[in-house]
């Protein structure tokens, strides 16, 4: 049981470190795409295109795509679950 606990932790400690690397890439290109739309037609000065991208974030941290990101953490532990239960109770 010890060892189902240190491969829990460690489990985490990975995900987490994948997490946080998948979510600034996500939000970087996010931004990207946000400037490259304001620089190809632009309507305004720069504090218009800092709150254009700024409403684009707004919209994007509460959009599928950052939460389907969750899915780091969700996915590999039901994958280990299932096997152990496979491996211990088939």
């Amino acid at each position: 049981m010890l060892a189902l606990g240190k491969l829990a932790v460690f489990l985490f400690l990975a995900l987490t470190v994948v997490y946080l690397s998948v979510s600034a890439y996500s939000r970087s290109v996010r931004r990207e795409k946000l400037e490259d739309e304001w620089d190809a037609d632009p309507k305004g000065d720069a504090a218009a295109r800092d709150a254009f991208i700024e409403a684009g974030m707004r919209d994007y941290d509460r959009g599928l795509r950052r939460r389907l990101i969750w899915l780091v953490y969700i996915v590999p532990a039901l994958l280990i679950l299932a096997l152990i239960y496979f491996t211990n109770y088939s």
